[in-house]
């Protein structure tokens, strides 16, 4: 089965996606991503307000075979988290692109976006 890659979201070549709306951003793991995890079962989100950096740790995300960091594709400050992953880490397995969202950022340079992916690149990857 091919792999969900969205047209309206940007990517990183780490396997994270971007959905900007406004001056904020969504930011998830991509399908690729969830697949290569398996069965995910803790996410440790960070706190809100938390600033971040493009490319520093964002938070990780354990799965039954590893535990990996997920990086920030954007500088920002976090205005929220799903919460609902905590109690349902999966989600990101049946949803990655919707229920299964990471946090929400402020986006501090919204220029950084021009140094994401769009889908057909990320395809490409």
């Amino acid at each position: 089965m091919a792999e969900d890659v969205r047209d309206d979201l940007k990517y990183t070549k780490t396997h994270e996606w971007l959905r900007v709306t406004g001056s904020t951003a969504l930011i998830g793991i991509t399908d690729h991503a969830q697949s290569e995890l398996t069965d995910i079962v803790y996410v440790e989100l960070p706190e809100v307000g938390k600033e971040v950096v493009k490319g520093d740790e964002l938070c990780v995300v354990e799965s039954v075979k590893s535990v990996s960091e997920i990086y920030s594709p954007i500088s920002g400050t976090i205005t929220k988290v799903n919460k609902a992953l905590e109690e349902t880490p999966e989600t990101i397995n049946s949803s990655p692109y919707d229920d299964g969202w990471l946090v929400e950022i402020k986006i501090k340079n919204i220029k950084e976006i021009n140094d994401l992916f769009d889908a057909n690149r990320y395809r490409k990857l």
